[in-house]
């Protein structure tokens, strides 16, 4: 399936970098979940041919026709900041109570959250990231932090649980430049928790399990 909105590349590499844009245009209509989609990226840069390419889209609906370029959709997902703007270092500390940060705000470079009997809230939905890697360093002692990333970005993770729970995942980028933002999570969940969850902007915790659920049943009807 090719869709009418975009022109067809001849090159191979820019048929990947065409495809990957739909691909993030079909994530944006719900027409694929998180796994879908990180899946089907990885199979698009690891296609020999343009018939391999275009096997990804096999069972997706057509796309809206919209306004917004699907390029534009696609790199809209994650928001860049100048160099010059991101500070180096920058932290957030609950003890005994709350502290989150969301909006429109600048991740350091290093991020430091630390949570003692307490909660602390990233959410990185609308952050705007330096190029290359933002390191998130995250300590929970009898506290919780929960992570909120926007999908498209590379993230990669390393933690873990002293009689608590460190849930993340790693997850590809959908930016072939390779300045693109990439967050590094480490971090240690003692007696506490650390979650680190993917939703789209302005979306709660149960409209994203929604989500998903209706795009797994609606790709199992397709089958």
């Amino acid at each position: 399936m090719i869709d009418r909105e975009l022109p067809v590349p001849l090159d191979l590499d820019d048929r990947k970098e065409s495809a990957v844009r739909r691909l993030g245009a079909h994530f944006a209509e719900d027409h694929l979940t998180v796994e879908e989609f990180e899946a089907s990226v990885d199979r698009v840069y690891s296609a020999a041919t343009v018939r391999e390419v275009e096997s990804v889209f096999q069972g997706l609906p057509a796309l809206r026709p919209a306004a917004v370029p699907v390029q534009a959709r696609q790199t809209a997902l994650v928001n860049r900041a100048r160099p010059e703007d991101v500070p180096e270092r920058g932290f957030q500390v609950a003890v005994m109570s709350g502290a989150e940060r969301k909006g429109a705000w600048i991740p350091a470079r290093r991020f430091t959250t630390v949570a003692l009997m307490g909660g602390a809230g990233l959410d990185l939905r609308e952050a705007q990231f330096g190029p290359g890697v933002t390191e998130l360093l995250i300590v929970a002692v009898m506290g919780g932090v929960e992570v909120i990333v926007p999908p498209g970005i590379a993230v990669e993770t390393h933690g873990i649980g002293i009689m608590g729970g460190f849930e993340a995942f790693d997850q590809a980028s959908a930016d072939p430049d390779p300045e693109a933002p990439r967050l590094v999570i480490r971090g240690v969940a003692i007696m506490g928790g650390v979650e680190v969850t993917v939703r789209l902007p302005g979306e709660s915790a149960r409209d994203a399990k929604r989500r998903r659920r209706d795009a797994r049943k609606a790709l199992r009807s397709s089958e």
